[in-house]
């Protein structure tokens, strides 16, 4: 009785694990920097309420900075172009650029990161205002970029945020 009891336990967590698997809408997006090789990894997972969590860590970017990190609107990287192959930032709503905007912010703005003295980001953002897969605000089969300096939060179109660094189509 004892081992049935222990099988039926494991088959009730395995159904369970599989429930939890299928109702966590995720994406993956491999970052590929200005010279066209991969240089990092982000995953996105779907909030219940709305919004999606980025979870990131690229390398190779300049130590100790502040940089920009948006959702861009076309699901392009192409080193040759610089990455402007992934278009401007996502901006369903047609509202201005940044947080500091009176009439904004796009739904691609994010906060600036932070890299770390080894060149790596290393972050986790949420951004509100987009879905995975919405049919206005969803985001797969568009491009995170990371760009070379801050975001002033402010200036129209993008921020004044300078080269973009690192792009990643969203999967």
């Amino acid at each position: 009785m004892a081992r049935i009891m222990r099988i039926a336990a494991l088959i009730l967590a395995a159904t369970a694990s599989t429930a939890v698997a299928q109702d966590k809408q995720t994406a993956t997006a491999d970052f590929v920097g200005e010279d066209g090789k991969e240089n990092g990894r982000a995953t996105l997972t779907a909030a219940a309420n709305g919004g999606v969590l980025i979870e990131l860590e690229v390398s190779g970017l300049p130590a100790n900075r502040w940089v920009a990190f948006h959702v861009h609107e076309i699901g392009k990287c192409d080193a040759a172009t610089h990455h402007d192959s992934a278009g401007g930032h996502f901006n369903p709503t047609k509202a201005e650029h940044g947080v500091l905007s009176a009439k904004g912010p796009h739904a691609g703005d994010m906060p600036n990161q932070y890299v770390g003295q080894d060149g790596i980001l290393r972050a986790q953002v949420f951004d509100s205002m987009v879905t995975l897969d919405g049919k206005e605000d969803g985001i797969r089969g568009r491009a995170l970029l990371i760009h070379a300096n801050s975001d002033d939060y402010r200036s129209q179109p993008s921020g004044d945020a300078g080269a973009r660094l690192a792009c990643a189509v969203i999967k």
